[in-house]
């Protein structure tokens, strides 16, 4: 795993998470040693990550990234195309999240961010261990999408509406 890549799971692993994660366990889910994880939160603080740095291990407090969520519908067919489309544009799939008439609002988080994270995805799906969790709903479904701009947010917006992925307003 390239730095960079590995900068961006660093990241999204501390806004997922609701406690300090140690140095010690970064550097065992990464393979890295620990002084590549205190140089990698050097960085990552340097542009612009707020990351506190507790006995417990790292805090992210504030990010500077942008999130939007997008309502869109497509079929199980179409959904290696709609996230490639998000992450090759540079955003990061948080979570995925129906509205269900009985049950309320039902979500899970996906963190996906690379096209490994993708194929993970698809091939777990695909492997007909489970179902994707729109097929609850006919298809619609929410997305939470992080990038680094509103830009880039605009961006995959436009893309999603380009492939008519966003769901029409009712």
């Amino acid at each position: 795993m390239k730095a960079a890549d590995r900068r961006k799971a660093i990241v999204n692993l501390l806004l997922s998470s609701n406690e300090a994660i140690s140095g010690g366990k970064l550097s065992e889910e990464f393979g890295v040693s620990r002084q590549i994880i205190v140089q990698d939160m050097t960085v990552l603080k340097g542009s612009g990550y707020d990351i506190l740095s507790t006995h417990n291990g790292y805090i992210l407090q504030k990010s500077p990234l942008k999130e939007r969520v997008f309502k869109v519908y497509h079929t199980t067919e179409e959904t290696e195309d709609e996230l490639n489309t998000i992450v090759s544009l540079g955003g990061t799939v948080v979570d995925v999240f129906v509205w269900h008439k009985v049950y309320g609002k039902m979500t899970a988080p996906l963190n996906i961010f690379s096209s490994l994270h993708i194929k993970q995805f698809i091939e777990g799906v695909r492997s007909g261990k489970s179902t994707e969790l729109m097929n609850i709903t006919g298809g619609y479904h929410y997305h939470t999408v992080r990038a680094e701009s509103e830009r880039i947010l605009d961006e995959i917006e436009q893309a999603l509406t380009a492939k008519n992925y966003i769901a029409p307003e009712i």
